[in-house]
């Protein structure tokens, strides 16, 4: 068993999250407790128990690991009562099913001592065994969700995006203030970590069938589903900013071509059929442009954007500059419509020609629902933008303070 030592005196906590591991949690914290040993680390292990009714606790506590109860359900809740209680410099994460490479911690001590914040096992560099990994998972799941974090974020050096053992510095990944409680924990470590320029490598570690005779408690589709969902929301620019501008501009370019007339590209023909649909590329191109920016606003806030990005984007939904640009689209769409009526009326109000009409009307109208849109953007904007400023210490009241407030209050009363 590792020294028993104080808590500002460990350097390494290998921590492990549970729920109804008895089968194969002693063998998981034996083998961390030797590994320490062996490397003359001074360090622990800690069970950050779910709430297991299999004897779990006793188990690990038998084993030589410290436990402590995790009030949150979930894996990422495990995780994140364990990173609170770690007394280690560093926490090595892994899982207590006996399928993740205990024994050899060394590649993920030498690399956090070496200064970087996060060290990143690779499941496909280190080796699979046959029957550890389901095909779905090794062919398509985290290789698709490896590629997608890596677009995203910028993770050139992360090929195994969710491999479940890593290790940190404890104190840089608490600064993070991490929320998630389910399985999505492990996108939001290291998409949190990438987001604040943190300095993440990888090591090769293997993988084996786990020792469980029970499913694991990975979900295949729902959990596959909530990092994909949590990664495309903390990307707001390469998911919703640029492709909303570049609908808006593909659509305010076709509206503006064909309010001239008919087009012909390559013998195919494009009218005012056409326009409907360039029209509402604007319409839909605008929102995700605008929901984008909501999200970096609300993002700074939560720690997931820079105050570089909010302050720049900050000062285009501005209330007031949305609220100028709101009133003028609305105005020139109104213009528009008039030009329309009017055109109608020198016919005396009659049969129409519609094709001609709806070159006018469809912009104009257009053109009207975006400024309505632009200008209650920047209400919400001005929404997301509040900051809340908490009160001050109270201040104690001298004899001296009593005596200028008396005066005070008898000179205004005079």
């Amino acid at each position: 068993m590792a020294p028993s030592v104080a808590g500002d005196e460990i350097e390494v906590t290998v921590l492990l999250p549970c729920l109804n591991e008895a089968e194969t949690l002693e063998i998981c914290v034996t083998k961390a407790v030797r590994a320490l040993a062996e490397l003359g680390v001074v360090g622990e292990v800690l069970v950050s128990d779910n709430g297991s009714t299999d004897g779990s606790q006793e188990i690990a506590t038998r084993a030589g690991a410290r436990v402590s109860h995790a009030p949150i359900r979930g894996y990422g809740g495990a995780l994140l009562n364990g990173i609170a209680q770690a007394r280690g410099k560093y926490v090595i994460m892994g899982d207590a099913d006996d399928s993740y490479d205990l024994s050899n911690l060394e590649p993920f001590i030498r690399e956090l001592r070496a200064g970087h914040d996060v060290v990143m096992g690779n499941r496909f560099r280190g080796g699979i065994d046959k029957g550890a990994m389901p095909p779905l998972h090794r062919y398509l799941g985290n290789p698709v969700l490896s590629w997608l974090g890596r677009r995203l974020f910028g993770l050139r050096n992360v090929g195994d995006f969710h491999c479940g053992i890593r290790g940190f510095n404890r104190d840089r990944i608490r600064d993070l203030q991490l929320c998630m409680p389910g399985m999505e924990f492990a996108s939001e470590l290291v998409v949190r970590a990438a987001l604040n320029n943190y300095d993440i490598v990888e090591v090769p570690t293997t993988l084996k069938k786990d020792g469980r005779s029970r499913p694991p408690h990975l979900r295949t589709w729902r959990d596959g589903w909530r990092h994909l969902r949590f990664l495309l929301v903390f990307a707001p620019r390469k998911t919703l900013i640029w492709p909303g501008f570049v609908l808006t501009l593909l659509g305010l370019l076709g509206t503006a071509t064909l309010s001239f007339g008919p087009l012909q590209v390559a013998g195919v023909g494009f009218d005012i059929s056409t326009m409907v649909y360039t029209c509402l590329a604007i319409l839909v191109g605008a929102q995700l442009l605008l929901f984008g920016v909501f999200a970096l606003l609300y993002g700074h806030t939560e720690g997931i954007t820079t105050q570089q990005q909010a302050a720049f984007w900050g000062r285009w939904v501005r209330f007031e500059t949305c609220t100028a640009a709101g009133l003028f689209l609305v105005l020139l769409g109104l213009a528009g419509s008039i030009l329309a009526v009017t055109a109608w009326g020198t016919t005396g109000f009659g049969e129409q020609n519609l094709a001609e009409t709806l070159r006018v009307v469809l912009p104009s109208s257009t053109v009207i629902g975006l400024g309505m849109t632009v200008l209650f953007s920047g209400l919400f904007a001005s929404l997301l933008n509040l900051r809340r400023v908490s009160p001050s210490a109270p201040v104690v009241a001298t004899p001296a303070d009593d005596a200028r407030s008396d005066s005070d209050l008898a000179s205004a009363r005079s």
